[in-house]
């Protein structure tokens, strides 16, 4: 069927809401039809679709885009997503010697780099100072109060800005510059030991992003601390942890167990190959917060009471499932699904439903579910957070 709206002279079929066994029926009306295609799991939800749950899912490319000289940001809060009360996230990207200036949060800040190179500085408490340059894959975490920069290096950078707050805006940051601007001159005369003179040129207002040089070799900035260096680094390098792997893909895992400084946020980056899925499982300690990094997937969150939702996510797209909501994932597409599960939570931590049943009675689980020998000899006693298994493939319907 020729799309309706579309004069590029270009045809396809028009997906309906009707499902095959002829559920529904035709929608004729004004659409978003190219928004209909990327969500036919919202189409035409699974037949095991049931009851009401509120949207878990938002995207990027759907926000407010913050251009500054030197990058830009956009962000998704409980404004974007009302559901997300847990965490805020910001995708932030700074041009070769771009800064985001000198500020800090009442917010703990948690970052995945994921493209170029940045260098951050940050100094703590008790003057003892920090600066590290971060790559793709890396990681880095500044407590809540700690004051930081970050700076876009000779390849500029995009990273993702995770806060332990869903109520967080990162346009609301305590700034040096902003500060500064509403302070008596004369106040920081005082302050600093120099002449009032010394502050004619200071910015006016906040500068949030700006653009700068790019900044000679960390060597060449280094500054020695009379209190030495922060007893507990602020980045960590994700990539480099050995994954574990199972059929069908491979979790990292990372927490205050081996990224010490994370006392709030805690974090898996999961890689889901074709035809393979996020295990059917749920979080025993907080909501999960989700950034998509590539690939497409389909998301099923059950609620209990009869309830559950299925959502189609693709590269740039937030997910997000409630405390304790049983859920899996569907890579949908013919590449990886690469996804990070995000928590406001010192430790990362998950139930299989499989592992769960394993380690159950067989015949309490046998009469529970009314299931014979072939699923019980199935069970794993071992956790296998990405499955696949010969013949399992992606049907929509």
């Amino acid at each position: 069927m020729r799309n309706p709206n579309d004069d590029s002279g270009k045809s396809f079929i028009v997906p309906q809401p009707v499902r095959s066994d002829g559920t529904g029926g035709p929608d004729f009306g004004p659409r978003d039809i190219l928004r209909d295609i990327e969500n036919p799991d919202m189409l035409v939800p699974p037949v095991t679709d049931a009851g009401l749950l509120p949207n878990l899912k938002m995207s990027f490319s759907d926000t407010h885009m913050q251009l500054n000289h030197g990058g830009w940001s956009r962000e998704i809060t409980v404004r974007e997503l009302p559901v997300a009360t847990t965490l805020a996230g910001v995708n932030m990207s700074l041009t070769p010697g771009g800064i985001r200036e000198l500020h800090w949060h009442q917010q703990a800040e948690w970052a995945y780099m994921i493209l170029g190179r940045a260098r951050i500085t940050s100094v703590d408490q008790n003057g003892r100072n920090f600066i590290a340059d971060v790559g793709p894959g890396d990681l880095w975490y500044f407590p809540p109060g700690i004051p930081h920069s970050i700076q876009g290096l000779a390849e500029g950078c995009e990273f993702l800005l995770v806060f332990d707050d869903g109520s967080f805006s990162d346009l609301n940051t305590l700034s040096i510059s902003d500060w500064l601007a509403h302070t008596p001159k004369e106040v920081l005369s005082a302050n600093f030991g120099v002449p009032v003179n010394a502050f004619d040129a200071i910015p006016q207002e906040q500068l949030y992003i700006f653009q700068d040089g790019i900044p000679g070799s960390i060597e060449s900035q280094e500054i020695q601390s009379p209190y030495g260096s922060v007893p507990q680094s602020f980045s960590h390098r994700l990539l480099a942890q050995p994954p574990m792997k199972t059929p069908g893909g491979s979790v990292r895992i990372v927490d205050s167990t081996n990224f010490p400084i994370s006392k709030t946020v805690a974090a898996a980056l999961v890689e889901i190959e074709p035809g393979a899925m996020r295990e059917l499982h749920w979080h025993p300690n907080n909501d999960e917060w989700q950034y998509y990094l590539t690939g497409q997937g389909r998301m099923t969150v059950f609620a209990g009471n009869g309830a559950a939702r299925t959502f189609d996510y693709r590269a740039g797209d937030v997910g997000y499932v409630p405390f304790a909501y049983g859920h899996y994932i569907q890579n949908t597409g013919t590449k990886t699904l690469w996804f990070l599960e995000i928590f406001k939570s010192d430790r990362f931590v998950d139930v299989s439903l499989n592992q769960w049943m394993a380690l159950t009675p067989r015949d309490l689980v046998r009469d529970n579910l009314n299931v014979g020998p072939e699923l019980l000899n199935a069970l794993r006693k071992e956790k296998w957070p990405v499955v696949k298994y010969p013949g399992f493939s992606y049907y929509p319907k």
